[in-house]
């Protein structure tokens, strides 16, 4: 990017301008009015079409809103389709060949390409397949017919797996039941058999099409799409479809024929031209299944005339019309549903490529004839078809794929991006390499940002910065300009994945050196643009994917949830490889402290309680962090008042031990002299030290004596036991002992523990011989120089 470069603006493919990049400009400064073809829902098996469709185009709103900051107004619009399922359901008691008969999923098709119950399986499928082909032939039959096709191709083998149970003598009511749950996609078809002619209540077709409906949107809720502003169903709007019909029949754009109403031909209108985006196509349309089927006669005047309202045949819901019982054409209720929402023109219209003839090109002249305008769409936008490994995707192929089995595959956000991967107007090749490939890549770069990069404190901005800064920028600017360039966002995910390889690239070699500010200001512009996608959710400060769907349509930050675990898991992983490359002899010892400090220290503040049990494994709980740190604490606490009683008593001992060995060092037989009586308190004594005389010379009197005796007695078991203590030290086992202590700083004085009392030696003089260690001790070793002393 350089000064020169100018300002990109928006351009898009604007299939009214025949595909060709066009300005957007929208009418009302910022306001975008955008109306999108909704599904029929009139079936469980959404596939992935459904998916390449609307997630497409929740990716071209993102970029309108979050990117480019327009103020969109967003419709969709919903169909209605025809079912009578419940009352089937009810009357059927049992599985027979009537519910099963393979005549029936032909009502409405010519003669020549019904199916007989008397074809063998080879020729059903040569049937199947011929039909599938005249299918293909037709857009406009494709349209309203196609659904009811593809259904009854994929039932065909639920009917067979039906008669074999008929054939077997299976035909239970639960039976029946699971053959209708398989087949209620194709029961318009089966036209309900004995009911097709006494069922005409409109409000059966808006009470399955609400089923479906909250399916559908289930789906989108999986895959992420955004709810639009407002939803429009077609059978809320019957008395504005049947007012909009009139009006243009009171405009001279229609007529009405055997109950229906017809457009008439734009040829002669000046202000006026129909088949505006596939003019080639004009005139090459037809109208539907009925009017295909040779048992039905003609009643328009040309071939570019369309229905806006059908005269309602038995078996179909109905309403009161000016022209009779009768329902709403194919594509006037998008034309109704749009103008009551939008007005007389709007900005953007979407939807597949497969509407824009005759579909998008008849909503188009009958609205234009409602509001008598030249321009009712200022930009028509087509999504690309979905292939499947090189084939578009069909039932009839039987390489269609719905969104349930592929979010079972897939998360919601590989299938974003390989949608994102390729132009939104151009066909999608979905296939095993490309998720296995390029989406996998794709996401494990993106993936790489790292969140967890540690700096040396100090601000770094230079050379290796300004170019990263540069870069950035530059990569801000290309980005623009993809966006700008008709939302080109397989050039946009390569500006991103570009940026953080050359990111990461800067860490890794920048180590502790690394600028924090210029990485996270990267990583949070690159996290923003990834919810900008419909990649993850959540702030736009966030540094990653951001948040993801839940199943309840909520948001679920996965990496502020996870990375506290995963960090920690990590550590611990460090550790125990560390311990076991140095295989040092205490490695099996520090491993299990290190499992304590994850149990004890690391699980607890994230709300994870191990508790070990028998047989080496451990039961795992979750609970709120705060509650296992006060219930950790309080088992800390009582474990350190036990060992802290326990050491009081062990201290005590040892004190009571130590002034017993002290009060032994005193020699029996100088108990009653001086220094150990006072001076003068005995006069003589006898051969053990025991007084004879008082002071004064007067002989101790005999129970005097008994005492003094049995005193003696006490202290003479003391000093016996002192010097067996002594003789303990003295022996070349305790001194080779006490040497082998010291060995390790060859530093005196040591500490040695006899008879249970630690005792504090200071060395004199060593010498070695083969028995141990001698010390030359003063005395003769009658008073060494042992000093006994408290070990703490």
């Amino acid at each position: 990017m350089s000064l020169q470069d100018p300002e990109p603006v928006l351009k898009i493919y604007n299939y009214l301008s025949f595909a060709s990049q066009t300005e957007f400009i929208p009418k009302s400064g910022r306001s975008v009015k955008w109306y999108n073809c909704g599904p029929t829902v009139y079936d469980a098996s959404h596939t992935m079409g459904h998916a390449r469709n609307y997630v497409t185009q929740d990716v071209l709103r993102r970029i309108m809103t979050d990117y480019f900051g327009y103020d969109v107004q967003f419709i969709i619009k919903r169909a209605r389709q025809n079912h009578l399922l419940e009352k089937l359901r009810t009357d059927t008691t049992s599985l027979d060949v009537n519910l099963i008969s393979h005549n029936e999923l032909a009502a409405g098709l010519p003669e020549n390409e019904r199916l007989s119950s008397t074809e063998t399986d080879q020729e059903l499928d040569e049937k199947c397949t011929q039909i599938a082909d005249l299918v293909q032939v037709n857009k406009e039959w494709r349209q309203e017919f196609d659904m009811n096709f593809t259904s009854a191709n994929r039932t065909l083998l639920a009917l067979r797996n039906a008669e074999n149970s008929l054939k077997a003598g299976v035909t239970s009511q639960e039976e029946a039941h699971k053959l209708i749950d398989v087949l209620m996609l194709c029961i318009s078809l089966i036209s309900l058999f004995q009911y097709k002619s006494t069922v005409t209540d409109p409000s059966l077709s808006r009470t399955l099409a609400s089923h479906w409906e909250s399916l559908f949107s289930e789906d989108m809720r999986r895959l992420h799409v955004r709810d639009p502003d407002t939803l429009t169903r077609v059978t809320e709007y019957m008395p504005e479809i049947i007012t909009f019909v009139d009006k243009i029949l009171n405009n001279g754009y229609a007529y009405e024929s055997e109950g229906s109403v017809y457009t008439k031909a734009f040829d002669d209108a000046p202000n006026h031209d129909y088949a505006k985006l596939e003019p080639w196509s004009k005139g090459k349309r037809y109208d539907g299944i009925a009017e295909a089927s040779t048992l039905t006669k003609f009643t328009r005047r040309s071939a570019s005339d369309f229905a806006l309202w059908k005269a309602s045949k038995p078996g179909e819901p109905s309403w009161e019309s000016p022209w009779g019982a009768g329902r709403p054409g194919w594509h006037i209720e998008c034309s109704v549903m749009a103008s009551a929402v939008l007005g007389e023109n709007m900005d953007i219209h979407s939807g597949g490529i497969d509407l824009a003839f005759p579909h998008h090109d008849n909503e188009m002249a009958q609205s234009e004839a409602y509001h008598d305008c030249p321009t009712w769409v200022n930009y028509f936008v087509h999504t690309g078809h979905l292939h499947i490994e090189g084939l578009k995707m069909s039932k009839s192929l039987k390489n269609f794929i719905t969104i349930d089995e592929i979010l079972q595959k897939y998360t919601a956000r590989q299938i974003r991006l390989a949608f994102l991967t390729q132009l939104w107007n151009a066909k999608v090749d979905f296939s095993e390499s490309l998720m296995s490939g390029e989406v996998r890549n794709l996401e494990t770069t993106l993936n790489a940002q790292n969140n967890g990069v540690t700096s040396d404190g100090y601000h770094h901005y230079e050379d290796l910065e300004k170019e990263l800064v540069a870069k950035f920028h530059q990569s801000q600017y290309t980005f623009r300009a993809a966006r700008c360039d008709s939302f080109n966002t397989p050039e946009a995910l390569d500006v991103l994945r570009d940026l953080v390889s050359r990111t990461n690239t800067y860490i890794n070699s920048r180590g502790k050196a690394v600028n924090l500010g210029v990485v996270q200001n990267i990583a949070r512009w690159v996290g923003k643009m990834l919810r900008m996608f419909g990649l993850g959710e959540g702030e736009s400060s966030e540094i990653g994917w951001g948040q993801e769907g839940n199943a309840e349509g909520g948001v679920v930050n996965r990496e502020e949830i996870l990375m506290p675990y995963l960090r920690t898991l990590s550590t611990f992983r460090d550790g125990v490889r560390r311990l076991a490359i140095d295989k040092g002899d205490s490695a099996l010892k520090d491993i299990l402290a290190l499992c304590d400090k994850l149990r004890d220290e690391e699980l607890i503040p994230l709300g994870v309680a191990l508790d070990d049990q028998e047989g080496g494994k451990a039961l795992v709980k979750l609970a709120p962090p705060s509650d296992l740190l006060k219930a950790r604490d309080e088992k800390r606490a009582i474990a350190l008042a036990k060992q802290a009683k326990k050491e009081a008593a062990k201290e005590a001992e040892q004190l009571k031990r130590l002034e017993r060995l002290t009060k032994g060092k005193l020699d029996p037989r100088e108990m009653f002299r001086p220094p150990n009586v006072k001076e003068g308190v005995y006069g003589s004594y006898d051969e053990s030290g025991v007084p004879l005389t008082d002071g004064e010379g007067k002989e101790i009197s005999k129970s005097a004596r008994k005492k003094l005796l049995k005193e003696r007695e006490a202290q003479a078991k003391l000093h016996e036991e002192y010097l067996k203590t002594l003789a303990v030290l003295a022996s070349p086992r305790c001194l080779r002992l006490r040497r082998d202590k010291a060995a390790a700083s060859e530093l005196f004085p040591v500490v040695v523990k006899l008879c249970g009392v630690w005792f504090l030696v200071r060395r004199r003089d060593c010498e070695r011989d083969g028995a141990g260690v001698e010390l030359d001790l003063p005395g003769g070793g009658r008073d060494w120089d042992i000093e006994p002393a408290m070990l703490s």
